[in-house]
Protein backbone atom coordinates (compact mmCIF):
# COMPACT_ATOMS: atom_id res chain seq x y z
CA UNK A 1 0.00 0.00 0.00
CA UNK A 2 1.02 3.60 -0.41
CA UNK A 3 1.08 5.66 2.77
CA UNK A 4 1.01 9.33 1.89
CA UNK A 5 0.14 11.32 4.99
CA UNK A 6 -3.39 12.76 5.02
CA UNK A 7 -4.38 10.54 2.04
CA UNK A 8 -6.53 7.46 1.85
CA UNK A 9 -4.49 4.22 2.09
CA UNK A 10 -4.40 2.11 -1.08
CA UNK A 11 -4.12 -1.66 -1.29
CA UNK A 12 -1.37 -3.21 -3.44
CA UNK A 13 0.58 -6.44 -3.66
CA UNK A 14 2.39 -7.17 -0.40
CA UNK A 15 0.03 -5.13 1.82
CA UNK A 16 -1.41 -6.73 4.96
CA UNK A 17 -5.11 -6.25 5.67
CA UNK A 18 -7.72 -7.37 8.20
CA UNK A 19 -10.74 -9.11 6.70
CA UNK A 20 -13.38 -11.30 8.39
CA UNK A 21 -11.55 -10.88 11.69
CA UNK A 22 -8.27 -12.33 10.34
CA UNK A 23 -5.04 -10.91 8.98
CA UNK A 24 -4.36 -11.49 5.27
CA UNK A 25 -1.69 -10.56 2.77
CA UNK A 26 -2.44 -9.31 -0.74
CA UNK A 27 -0.54 -11.46 -3.24
CA UNK A 28 -2.14 -10.48 -6.56
CA UNK A 29 -4.58 -8.03 -8.17
CA UNK A 30 -6.62 -9.07 -11.19
CA UNK A 31 -9.31 -6.63 -12.30
CA UNK A 32 -11.87 -6.52 -9.49
CA UNK A 33 -10.44 -9.65 -7.88
CA UNK A 34 -8.01 -9.35 -4.95
CA UNK A 35 -6.09 -12.53 -4.18
CA UNK A 36 -5.34 -13.05 -0.49
CA UNK A 37 -3.25 -15.48 1.54
CA UNK A 38 -4.37 -16.21 5.09
CA UNK A 39 -2.31 -16.79 8.23
CA UNK A 40 -2.33 -20.56 7.68
CA UNK A 41 -1.32 -20.37 4.05
CA UNK A 42 -4.77 -20.78 2.54
CA UNK A 43 -5.61 -18.61 -0.45
CA UNK A 44 -8.81 -16.87 -1.51
CA UNK A 45 -9.94 -14.49 -4.26
CA UNK A 46 -12.33 -11.76 -3.13
CA UNK A 47 -14.15 -9.06 -5.09
CA UNK A 48 -12.89 -5.59 -4.18
CA UNK A 49 -16.39 -4.32 -3.36
CA UNK A 50 -17.04 -7.25 -1.04
CA UNK A 51 -13.69 -6.74 0.66
CA UNK A 52 -14.15 -3.01 1.28
CA UNK A 53 -17.73 -3.49 2.51
CA UNK A 54 -16.57 -5.67 5.40
CA UNK A 55 -17.09 -3.66 8.65
CA UNK A 56 -13.75 -4.82 10.04
CA UNK A 57 -11.70 -4.13 6.91
CA UNK A 58 -8.52 -2.14 7.60
CA UNK A 59 -5.09 -1.86 6.09
CA UNK A 60 -2.59 -2.88 8.75
CA UNK A 61 -0.15 -0.10 9.52
CA UNK A 62 -2.00 2.55 7.52
CA UNK A 63 -2.13 6.06 8.94
CA UNK A 64 -5.72 7.25 9.26
CA UNK A 65 -6.33 10.34 7.10
CA UNK A 66 -6.65 13.42 9.29
CA UNK A 67 -8.57 16.55 8.38
CA UNK A 68 -6.81 19.91 8.52
CA UNK A 69 -7.41 21.46 11.98
CA UNK A 70 -9.92 24.31 11.69
CA UNK A 71 -8.51 26.34 14.55
CA UNK A 72 -10.26 29.56 13.52
CA UNK A 73 -13.73 28.02 13.80
CA UNK A 74 -12.76 25.82 16.73
CA UNK A 75 -11.71 28.80 18.86
CA UNK A 76 -15.17 30.36 18.49
CA UNK A 77 -16.77 27.52 20.48
CA UNK A 78 -17.24 27.74 24.27
CA UNK A 79 -14.32 26.52 26.41
CA UNK A 80 -16.26 23.56 27.82
CA UNK A 81 -17.21 22.37 24.32
CA UNK A 82 -13.57 22.67 23.17
CA UNK A 83 -12.33 20.62 26.13
CA UNK A 84 -14.82 17.84 25.39
CA UNK A 85 -13.86 17.83 21.70
CA UNK A 86 -10.16 17.50 22.60
CA UNK A 87 -11.02 14.58 24.88
CA UNK A 88 -12.93 12.92 22.02
CA UNK A 89 -9.91 13.46 19.77
CA UNK A 90 -7.70 11.29 21.97
CA UNK A 91 -10.32 8.53 22.09
CA UNK A 92 -10.88 8.61 18.33
CA UNK A 93 -7.16 8.41 17.65
CA UNK A 94 -6.86 5.47 20.01
CA UNK A 95 -9.59 3.63 18.10
CA UNK A 96 -7.94 4.41 14.77
CA UNK A 97 -4.34 3.46 15.47
CA UNK A 98 -4.13 2.29 19.09
CA UNK A 99 -2.38 5.42 20.40
CA UNK A 100 -4.21 8.46 21.86
CA UNK A 101 -1.56 10.79 20.46
CA UNK A 102 -2.00 9.56 16.91
CA UNK A 103 0.30 7.55 14.58
CA UNK A 104 3.96 7.77 15.54
CA UNK A 105 3.33 9.06 19.06
CA UNK A 106 4.89 7.59 22.17
CA UNK A 107 3.17 5.22 24.55
CA UNK A 108 1.99 1.65 24.73
CA UNK A 109 -1.01 0.32 22.82
CA UNK A 110 -3.77 -0.97 25.08
CA UNK A 111 -4.71 -4.53 24.28
CA UNK A 112 -8.34 -3.82 23.34
CA UNK A 113 -7.24 -1.17 20.79
CA UNK A 114 -4.46 -3.11 19.10
CA UNK A 115 -5.08 -2.95 15.30
CA UNK A 116 -3.06 -6.14 14.90
CA UNK A 117 -5.47 -8.15 17.06
CA UNK A 118 -8.90 -6.55 16.79
CA UNK A 119 -11.03 -5.22 13.95
CA UNK A 120 -12.11 -1.61 13.75
CA UNK A 121 -15.66 -2.54 14.75
CA UNK A 122 -14.37 -4.38 17.83
CA UNK A 123 -12.21 -1.43 18.83
CA UNK A 124 -15.19 0.92 18.44
CA UNK A 125 -17.27 -1.32 20.70
CA UNK A 126 -14.51 -1.41 23.32
CA UNK A 127 -14.25 2.38 23.23
CA UNK A 128 -18.03 2.76 23.63
CA UNK A 129 -17.92 0.62 26.78
CA UNK A 130 -14.95 2.59 28.13
CA UNK A 131 -16.59 5.99 27.54
CA UNK A 132 -19.82 4.84 29.17
CA UNK A 133 -17.83 3.77 32.24
CA UNK A 134 -16.00 7.13 32.28
CA UNK A 135 -19.26 9.09 32.53
CA UNK A 136 -19.74 10.23 28.92
CA UNK A 137 -23.32 8.99 29.12
CA UNK A 138 -24.68 5.95 27.30
CA UNK A 139 -22.26 5.78 24.36
CA UNK A 140 -22.92 3.19 21.66
CA UNK A 141 -20.58 1.83 19.01
CA UNK A 142 -22.56 3.82 16.43
CA UNK A 143 -21.77 7.02 18.33
CA UNK A 144 -18.05 6.23 18.36
CA UNK A 145 -18.18 5.46 14.64
CA UNK A 146 -20.02 8.72 13.91
CA UNK A 147 -17.47 10.76 15.87
CA UNK A 148 -14.59 8.96 14.19
CA UNK A 149 -15.95 9.68 10.70
CA UNK A 150 -16.71 13.31 11.63
CA UNK A 151 -13.12 13.73 12.81
CA UNK A 152 -11.81 12.33 9.52
CA UNK A 153 -13.95 14.74 7.54
CA UNK A 154 -13.84 17.94 9.62
CA UNK A 155 -11.10 17.54 12.21
CA UNK A 156 -11.72 19.02 15.65
CA UNK A 157 -14.67 21.02 14.31
CA UNK A 158 -16.49 17.75 13.65
CA UNK A 159 -16.08 16.64 17.28
CA UNK A 160 -17.79 19.72 18.74
CA UNK A 161 -21.30 19.68 20.11
CA UNK A 162 -22.71 22.09 17.53
CA UNK A 163 -25.65 22.98 19.74
CA UNK A 164 -23.16 25.28 21.48
CA UNK A 165 -22.10 26.95 18.21
CA UNK A 166 -25.50 27.82 16.76
CA UNK A 167 -26.23 31.51 16.34
CA UNK A 168 -29.04 32.77 18.54
CA UNK A 169 -32.27 33.95 16.93
CA UNK A 170 -32.59 37.75 16.63
CA UNK A 171 -36.17 37.54 17.89
CA UNK A 172 -35.59 35.14 20.78
CA UNK A 173 -38.83 33.64 22.11
CA UNK A 174 -41.02 36.57 21.16
CA UNK A 175 -44.57 35.96 19.92
CA UNK A 176 -44.49 35.48 16.14
CA UNK A 177 -47.51 37.79 15.81
CA UNK A 178 -45.58 40.59 17.51
CA UNK A 179 -42.52 39.92 15.35
CA UNK A 180 -44.67 40.13 12.20
CA UNK A 181 -46.17 43.43 13.42
CA UNK A 182 -42.70 44.90 14.02
CA UNK A 183 -41.60 43.90 10.53
CA UNK A 184 -44.74 45.41 9.03
CA UNK A 185 -44.18 48.66 10.95
CA UNK A 186 -40.60 48.87 9.72
CA UNK A 187 -41.79 48.20 6.16
CA UNK A 188 -44.33 51.04 6.35
CA UNK A 189 -41.70 53.45 7.63
CA UNK A 190 -39.20 52.77 4.84
CA UNK A 191 -38.56 55.78 2.65
CA UNK A 192 -39.93 58.18 5.24
CA UNK A 193 -38.37 60.14 8.05
CA UNK A 194 -36.92 57.64 10.50
CA UNK A 195 -38.12 59.48 13.59
CA UNK A 196 -37.53 57.60 16.85
CA UNK A 197 -37.86 53.97 17.88
CA UNK A 198 -40.47 54.89 20.50
CA UNK A 199 -42.50 56.44 17.70
CA UNK A 200 -42.96 52.98 16.18
CA UNK A 201 -44.70 51.54 19.26
CA UNK A 202 -48.17 53.05 18.56
CA UNK A 203 -47.98 51.81 14.95
CA UNK A 204 -47.04 48.29 16.15
CA UNK A 205 -50.00 48.27 18.58
CA UNK A 206 -52.33 49.45 15.83
CA UNK A 207 -51.17 46.69 13.48
CA UNK A 208 -51.76 44.06 16.17
CA UNK A 209 -55.29 45.34 16.80
CA UNK A 210 -56.13 45.48 13.08
CA UNK A 211 -54.89 41.93 12.44
CA UNK A 212 -55.98 40.09 15.58
CA UNK A 213 -58.52 42.31 17.32
CA UNK A 214 -58.21 44.53 20.42
CA UNK A 215 -56.44 42.75 23.30
CA UNK A 216 -56.05 39.46 21.41
CA UNK A 217 -52.24 39.66 21.46
CA UNK A 218 -50.50 40.67 24.70
CA UNK A 219 -48.31 43.67 23.98
CA UNK A 220 -44.76 43.13 25.28
CA UNK A 221 -42.88 45.69 27.31
CA UNK A 222 -41.20 48.67 25.71
CA UNK A 223 -37.80 47.09 26.37
CA UNK A 224 -38.82 43.98 24.40
CA UNK A 225 -40.20 46.06 21.53
CA UNK A 226 -37.05 48.17 21.51
CA UNK A 227 -34.92 45.02 21.22
CA UNK A 228 -37.07 43.61 18.42
CA UNK A 229 -36.92 46.85 16.42
CA UNK A 230 -33.14 47.15 16.74
CA UNK A 231 -32.63 43.49 15.77
CA UNK A 232 -35.00 43.48 12.78
CA UNK A 233 -34.29 46.92 11.31
CA UNK A 234 -32.23 47.16 8.16
CA UNK A 235 -28.90 49.05 8.15
CA UNK A 236 -29.53 52.78 8.27
CA UNK A 237 -33.18 52.49 9.42
CA UNK A 238 -32.47 53.18 13.11
CA UNK A 239 -32.29 56.85 14.13
CA UNK A 240 -28.72 57.84 14.99
CA UNK A 241 -27.85 54.15 15.43
CA UNK A 242 -24.80 52.27 14.20
CA UNK A 243 -25.04 49.96 11.20
CA UNK A 244 -25.63 46.41 12.38
CA UNK A 245 -22.78 44.00 11.76
CA UNK A 246 -25.17 41.19 10.76
CA UNK A 247 -27.70 42.70 8.32
CA UNK A 248 -31.24 41.47 7.86
CA UNK A 249 -32.48 40.04 4.61
CA UNK A 250 -35.46 41.38 2.71
CA UNK A 251 -37.96 39.30 4.66
CA UNK A 252 -36.34 40.11 7.99
CA UNK A 253 -34.64 36.76 8.58
CA UNK A 254 -31.10 37.11 9.87
CA UNK A 255 -28.27 35.76 7.78
CA UNK A 256 -25.91 33.23 9.38
CA UNK A 257 -22.82 35.04 10.74
CA UNK A 258 -19.79 34.55 8.51
CA UNK A 259 -16.42 33.57 9.96
CA UNK A 260 -13.29 34.92 8.23
CA UNK A 261 -10.15 32.85 8.78
CA UNK A 262 -7.72 34.96 6.74
CA UNK A 263 -7.36 38.65 5.69
CA UNK A 264 -9.53 39.65 2.76
CA UNK A 265 -11.82 36.62 2.97
CA UNK A 266 -14.80 38.76 4.02
CA UNK A 267 -15.54 42.27 2.71
CA UNK A 268 -18.32 44.50 4.07
CA UNK A 269 -20.11 47.01 1.87
CA UNK A 270 -22.23 49.77 3.43
CA UNK A 271 -25.20 51.35 1.66
CA UNK A 272 -26.97 54.51 2.76
CA UNK A 273 -30.18 56.12 1.50
CA UNK A 274 -29.55 59.36 -0.41
CA UNK A 275 -30.87 62.51 1.27
CA UNK A 276 -32.92 63.51 -1.81
CA UNK A 277 -36.44 62.87 -3.07
CA UNK A 278 -37.03 60.98 -6.31
CA UNK A 279 -40.09 60.10 -8.37
CA UNK A 280 -40.26 56.31 -8.85
CA UNK A 281 -41.82 54.46 -11.82
CA UNK A 282 -44.96 53.69 -9.80
CA UNK A 283 -45.52 57.36 -9.02
CA UNK A 284 -44.21 57.25 -5.43
CA UNK A 285 -42.11 60.15 -4.15
CA UNK A 286 -39.44 58.68 -1.86
CA UNK A 287 -35.75 58.62 -1.01
CA UNK A 288 -33.62 56.35 -3.22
Amino acid sequence: MTARRNARPAVKVGAHIRFRGMKWQVVALSGQDIHLVGPEGGGEAVLAGHLFADPGFTVVGADAPQAVPQWGLFETAPAAAREKALAWQRHVREVECGLPGGPGSEGAVHEQYDPERYTLAEREQAKAQELTALGFGRVSRTTVQRMRLAYRKQGLWGLLDHRTTRASSPTGRSDERVVAAVREALRRRRGRSRGTINGLFPLINQILQDRHGPGAVPVPSQATLYRLVTNLARPGELPCGPVRQVPASVDGRAFSPATALRPGEQVQVDTTRLDVLALFDDGRLARP
